[in-house]
């Protein structure tokens, strides 16, 4: 099976019905197949082929969807990319894939020209929401799907194993890596997902998260399989005005953050039964702190609460059963349906319970690999328990417990030895979190002569909180062993976040780093 055909026997399966809400727009299953149709035509007409590399550089829209679609449908890959990236990085981005297209938006025109200058492969530019005519090399995205006649593909689509998509995501070299994901990837991970999610035709998913971003790119992908509707949102930057819309459409399916949930939790005036039809909420990005779990289920009775981990390399690798919640508030579950999921030492031998090492993904949603980046993939992709395969090795600290269940204990070179001790950051921050008041949080080693490295707490509060350092610094006396209690804590109004909205431990880093300097 192919991504596109998500799509397809949707539309055959229930023509009429809403396949998305975006603002004041509502389009049916077929209305969405239909349009993607003659964008696939027209990308076909304009030399785009089998295997070309297609940018999508939109914000969150219905126009957004039609092309990824479009996209597939001419057999070609998409990579989707933030709208905020800046010049450079698509630059960057379009060359390294050899990009032959770039499907965006009239606001972000200037960008696009400026990026594409000294990118050679560029031969195509979809431009939606622009009033001017056509620039040589410019297909306006409005004259696209307003064709009437189709003009056959020339070849066929492709099968299973051809690329799907191309996701960039952050290198450590400073540089974006892409990760690539056939077709049978991207089925195998959207299958295993909507399965224990249990997602059906009559959910309403909210999809707030950027599609740029593969949590939020997979409630496109998941709506489609299942024949659900999706309600589109350009961020949630404004929650009161997202709750009154799930509740206007009756939104079953409220995939979040961790940052959506301190946002959400801040809310005075959110009570429980607010979303009475809400009957999941999802967590990926960043393990949810379990005093963060604990409230959401309260101000949300009827939703299961998914906890959940993955990374862009194999976009899910667990979940935690809900029924499990209560039992392991701080796990993030076992591994999705038909994949593997263990631990292993520095030699790659598998660990027992309680014993911290790397967690290796095994399966069929495993990436194949960083374009054109063999060093890169290598260090990652190794050889597995068969002689036929490679396996993940995700680069993140994890255990198990005598059950099997997993507890992200953080990534590997984010272990912070102070006096000759290990601390993982998460579980400082997951008592920080504990406390009222506390927004957002972020633990980071900074240089001591006596200590090698301190602890210390950078924080944002929430609105009117009336903590002080000392009142911080006992609570975590409390609950944490002495080794592990922060030396300082640094308030801030808000802690820097990547594009995907996940706070970004990185940056804060390199601000604690620079301020010492």
């Amino acid at each position: 099976m192919r991504v596109e055909e998500f799509l397809e026997s949707s539309a055959a399966r229930l023509p009429e019905k809403t396949a998305l809400v975006a603002g004041s727009r509502r389009l049916s299953f077929a209305e969405v197949d239909r349009l993607s149709d003659r964008l696939a035509a027209s990308l076909v007409d304009r030399g785009i082929a089998r295997g070309d590399r297609v940018v999508v550089f939109m914000e969150n829209s219905w126009e957004a969807v039609v092309s990824i679609f479009a996209i597939l449908k001419a057999g070609a890959v998409f990579s989707p990319v933030n709208p905020s990236t800046k010049v450079d990085k698509l630059a960057y981005i379009l060359g390294n894939c050899r990009a032959a297209g770039i499907v965006t938006q009239a606001r972000l025109a200037a960008t696009v020209a400026r990026a594409i200058a000294e990118v050679a492969s560029v031969r195509l530019v979809v431009l939606a929401g622009s009033d001017d005519a056509a620039a040589p090399g410019c297909l306006r995205f409005e004259d696209s799907i307003a064709a009437s006649k189709l003009a056959p593909a020339p070849v066929p689509a492709g099968i299973e194993l051809d690329l799907a998509m191309l996701v960039y995501t952050s290198g450590s070299t400073g540089f974006p890596k892409g990760v690539m994901m056939t077709h049978q990837n991207v089925v195998a991970a959207a299958t295993s997902i909507t399965t224990y999610l249990e997602n059906r035709e009559d959910d309403i998913i909210l999809g707030v998260l950027p599609m740029s971003f593969d949590y939020g790119l997979y409630q496109v992908l998941m709506a489609m399989k299942v024949g659900a509707t999706l309600v589109i949102e350009k961020s949630f930057a404004f929650p009161q005005a997202i709750l009154n819309r799930m509740a206007e459409e009756r939104v079953t399916g409220l995939p979040l953050v961790p940052t959506m949930a301190a946002m959400l939790l801040q809310m005075r005036d959110l009570v429980p039964g607010r979303l009475p039809d809400l009957r999941y909420v999802t967590n990926t990005a960043a393990a949810l702190p379990p005093a963060h779990i604990a409230r959401l289920q309260e101000l949300f009775p009827s939703a299961r609460i998914f906890s959940m981990y993955g990374l862009t390399e194999c976009k899910r690798c667990t979940w935690l059963p809900p029924a499990e919640l209560s039992r392991r508030p701080g796990s993030v579950g076992i591994a999705i349906p038909g994949t593997e999921a263990y631990v292993v030492d520095e030699n790659g031998e598998r660990v027992g319970p309680g014993v911290v090492g790397e967690l290796v993904i095994r399966g069929p949603h495993v990436m194949k690999g960083y374009w054109e980046n063999p060093e890169a993939t290598d260090r990652v992709l190794r050889p597995g328990p068969f002689a036929w395969e490679k396996v993940l090795y995700t680069g993140d600290a994890f255990r198990t417990d005598e059950e099997g269940f997993l507890y992200f204990i953080g990534r590997k070179d984010d272990i912070i030895k102070t006096r000759g001790e290990k601390v993982a950051p998460k579980e400082v921050e997951n008592v920080l979190y504990a406390i009222p008041g506390i927004a957002e949080a972020v633990v980071v080693g900074v240089r001591d002569p006596i200590l090698g490295l301190a602890i210390k707490a950078v924080v944002a509060l929430a609105p009117g909180a009336p903590l002080t350092e000392q009142d911080i610094v006992r609570h975590c006396a409390r609950h944490l062993e002495d080794f592990m209690v922060p030396k300082m804590v640094d308030f801030r109004d808000a802690l820097p976040k990547t594009e995907s909205g996940k706070i970004s431990r990185r940056l804060v880093e390199a601000e604690v780093l620079e301020a010492a300097e």
